[in-house]
């Protein structure tokens, strides 16, 4: 499960995990509101670089200083709402207006380690989490295979809705379909069951061909940064949570940074999931300058000798020209205070959105470069075939995806583990 975490922190190999506890921690799936009557509190951590510190980037005088930056024009909406998915979302609650509800949170156990459970259970979980895409993609192309005695036009045709409705995107599909009539035409091809194995193999491939996790390594001075992006309601702060338990389970220490200023309760969020997993939060007052934020973090990580700092960026559409400025900043503002940072710039991604993903992933590439991506919500929507999509046409590689509210649910993402999950054995069979 944390093998694109061995592979970044190989400097600790030796470190042992932690013992697990014996009372299981509770997962937070919906966002807390911050009190009316509750003044957000100064920065929780406030240790000076010590005096015999070497500097690790460029010189910048204060954080003061980087506010003085001249920023983008924000735009007056503080909390854009998420696109508008007609499918059952069933993984964390959104990060907009919608968090602030009537009620407590919902609170779920962690799933079972997995070495209690076994590596066999926690496959069978994934393969049955995506049952809506099996459903929407797999169960249908074996009925039509099962159902045909020769390939011909109308079954390609056939086939060529069951792609497009599991969101594979046109030119994915294409790629496809054409890929299975050239082997027809060579007579490689000629049982329609046939072509199953054929598309099966060429969706890993879309997928292997992203796959790039050995181009990321840890810098050789300082923290491991990473800076969370995305549009509303993903699931963005949640995600930074569960992956926080990763890095603490590998032995890591973690320090999280509140530079989302903007939206209602998001300090308070992201504290608690602090709290959980018992690691500190850098924050500010609500309207506070993030890259002031972000300026200030780079300090303390350097001086609290942390492994790993995440980032937690205010959720943006990714047509907002000015807030996606405001992005470039705060990424410009770490990487003059410690260079190099940020170190991995993590997208993360709704799957339930289908195509508009893509759209998405390559807007918010454009603007700051994005290395890894998380997929969310992927238990809960029949577009799975977006991974291939999104792998074929971004060459993006993914980090992790989402497949339910538990902690092991948030998933390192292995290719082969994917398509082999997709279609498994319980697929429909004759």
């Amino acid at each position: 499960m944390l093998g694109w975490f061995k592979k970044k922190f190989s400097k600790n190999k030796d470190a042992v995990a932690p013992v697990d506890e014996q009372v299981q921690e509770t997962i937070i799936t919906e966002e807390i509101p911050l009190p009316q009557n509750v003044t957000p509190e100064a920065p929780v951590i406030e240790e000076p670089v010590g005096e015999n510190e070497e500097p690790v980037g460029e010189e910048i005088s204060s954080a003061e200083e980087v506010a003085s930056e001249e920023p983008p024009v924000i735009e007056e909406p503080v909390i854009e709402e998420s696109p508008v998915s007609k499918e059952p979302v069933t993984e964390e609650s959104p990060d907009s207006e919608a968090f602030v509800n009537d009620g407590p949170p919902i609170e779920t156990e962690e799933s079972p380690d997995v070495e209690k459970t076994g590596i066999g259970s926690m496959f069978q979980r994934l393969s049955t989490k995506l049952s809506m895409t099996k459903e929407s993609l797999v169960y249908r192309m074996d009925t039509l295979f099962l159902g045909s005695k020769e390939i011909d036009a109308d079954l390609f045709d056939e086939l060529e809705e069951i792609l497009i409705t599991a969101d594979l995107g046109i030119s994915t599909t294409i790629e496809l379909l054409d890929d299975a009539r050239k082997r027809v035409k060579r007579n490689s091809l000629s049982d329609p069951k046939e072509l199953r194995t054929v598309l099966k193999e060429k969706l890993r491939s879309f997928i292997m061909e992203s796959d790039k996790p050995a181009e990321l390594v840890m810098p050789k001075k300082g923290p491991f940064v990473i800076m969370v992006v995305g549009v509303n309601g993903v699931g963005k702060t949640t995600t930074i949570g569960k992956i926080t338990k990763k890095f603490k389970r590998s032995g890591q220490s973690v320090l999280l940074v509140a530079a989302d200023t903007f939206r209602a309760a998001a300090v308070a969020q992201l504290k608690i999931w602090g709290e959980r997993n018992g690691v500190d939060v850098v924050h500010q007052q609500e309207g506070a300058d993030p890259s002031a934020v972000a300026f200030d973090a780079m300090d303390q990580a350097v001086a609290g000798k942390y492994d790993v700092v995440i980032v937690d960026t205010a959720g943006r559409l990714h047509t907002q020209v000015n807030l996606m400025e405001e992005l470039k900043k705060i990424k410009r503002v770490m990487g003059k205070r410690l260079k190099g940072a940020p170190h991995e710039i993590l997208l993360v991604l709704d799957a339930t959105t289908g195509q508009n993903a893509v759209s998405q992933a390559k807007l918010f590439d454009a603007a700051v470069d994005i290395t890894g991506l998380a997929l969310t919500k992927l238990d809960g929507t029949a577009k799975g075939g977006i991974v291939a999509s999104i792998c074929r046409e971004l060459a993006i590689p993914i980090r992790f995806i989402g497949i339910g509210e538990q902690i092991d649910d948030l998933r390192d993402f292995d290719a082969d583990e994917f398509i082999d999950a997709l279609f498994g054995e319980d697929s429909y069979k004759q």
